[in-house]
């Protein structure tokens, strides 16, 4: 029995060394090979993880280390880790389709199409398909500046749209003046969020394509709109005949407890792109939801946008999957009720951090948690690492942490989290010195 015992705890040792080899072995290779900034990064700030197994809302570091995910990838795994069901519909799609000819009429594409004007913001009726976020944002700010025959685009300070083209020209300096991709001079406006004045100014000119915008915007840390702000923003587009361009790929598709968060708001866009969740995590693909106006360019040339992989037909199928499974009565029930759940426990633990937790910005499951340090995010999500939760501070405001429950989560996950959360408040704050 002894030498069973100890013959097992050896072959445990084994596994073990061979696993933190394989880990390192991938760690050399991602600096020498990938992305050595990224990797070396990651390390730097304590979190040495390198993703093995994946399931529900859990990731599983190569040495085993379990951690319950609530970054989700910018709620990529809103359904989340390899959802059975969306494996399953992926498994079921490959007996019969691959991605398909971007060039001609599918099934797969035409059904999810109609399947997303069923549920978009009235009028937007045409769904236009990209392979990302990044793309679709620049298939959305081309059909405004189509649309309104104007070049000049308005974004937000601080915000982020993704890496391509015209959308890294839309978003924060850091992304784009590394590459040179600022835009030409004049084209592409930032105004603060939640300044109406602004807004109204750099509308004045009637010469603006669109007006882009996170509803709440996700890389500054989740600030919510002030009441007004953004029917304010919609009529200014309306009054000077520019396109209101809601960015939904972070807070759309039921995170919020309604399946947009502009209807959460009461704002009607012109334009809504929706990504990430809609692939489920399994195939990506993003929408473009157009109106009229916008959708026109279709009708004088069809092939003005070509995207190869944009509207694959495996991921229409898996993401027809993902809104049916979204827009259920259990599942927005559960998005409501766990938000309210959240709300109350992380009020209680704002107070007893004794300032260390300044805010709790929320709306749904859509969460920043902002903290009297202005690098207090990093220690937190430091923290949180230790105790077995994966939390990722903002980009453009260390100070917040993005804290973004998965939309099926039940309430023994979530109690695990919360008591993650209030034993890292007290590390934390003791690391920042505050």
């Amino acid at each position: 029995m002894l030498e069973t015992g100890l013959a097992a705890s050896v072959a445990q040792l084994g596994q073990a060394s061979e696993r933190s080899t394989r880990k390192q072995d991938t760690l050399d290779k991602s600096i020498r090979f990938w992305n050595p900034g990224k990797t070396r990064f990651w390390q730097s700030v304590g979190i040495d993880l390198v993703i093995g197994k994946r399931e529900g809302y859990c990731l599983y570091d190569m040495d085993g280390k379990r951690l319950i995910d609530m970054h989700l990838n910018g709620g990529t795994y809103n359904l989340g880790h390899r959802n059975p069901e969306l494996v399953q519909t992926l498994i079921d799609s490959l007996q019969e389709y691959d991605i398909g000819n971007h060039h001609f009429p599918s099934i797969a594409r035409a059904e999810l199409a109609e399947q997303l004007a069923s549920l978009a913001p009235a009028g937007l009726e045409h769904a236009i398909y990209a392979s990302g976020g990044g793309e679709a944002i620049d298939v959305a700010l081309k059909s405004a500046r189509y649309a309104t025959r104007r070049r000049k685009i308005v974004s937000l300070e601080k915000c982020y749209h993704g890496h391509t083209g015209l959308a890294v020209a839309t978003g924060d300096p850091r992304f784009s003046e590394l590459f040179l991709s600022n835009g030409a001079a004049g084209e592409f406006v930032k105004v603060p969020f939640n300044d109406l004045d602004a807004m109204v100014r750099a509308l004045a000119g009637d010469d603006v394509a669109a007006v882009i915008i996170e509803t709440i915007p996700a890389t500054y840390g989740f600030p919510l709109p002030e009441p007004g702000y953004l029917q304010g923003v919609r009529e200014l587009c309306t009054r000077h005949g520019a396109m209101y361009v809601a960015d939904e790929v972070q807070t759309g598709l039921g995170r919020t407890g309604e399946l947009w968060c502009v209807d959460t708001y009461g704002v009607t866009p012109d334009i809504l792109v929706t990504a990430k969740g809609l692939g489920g995590g399994l195939y990506p693909i993003g929408a473009v939801l157009v109106n009229d106006a916008a959708a026109g360019w279709m009708e004088q040339d069809g092939f003005g946008h070509i995207s190869t992989f944009g509207g694959s037909e495996l991921g229409c199928r898996v993401a027809s999957k993902v809104l049916e499974i979204s827009t259920r009565p259990g599942v927005v029930e559960n998005v409501r009720a766990m938000s309210a759940y959240f709300a109350a426990k992380l009020a209680i633990l704002r107070e007893e951090s004794d300032g260390f937790l300044a805010e709790v910005r929320q709306q749904g499951l859509v969460m920043g948690l902002r903290f009297a340090h202005p690098q207090g995010a990093v220690f937190v999500s430091n923290a949180l690492y230790a105790h077995g939760v994966w939390a990722i501070f903002s980009g453009l405001d260390p100070s917040v942490l993005q804290f973004k429950p998965g939309m099926l989560i039940d309430q023994g996950l979530a109690d695990e989290v919360l008591e993650a959360l209030r034993l890292s408040l007290r590390q934390a704050r003791a690391a920042a010195g505050v």
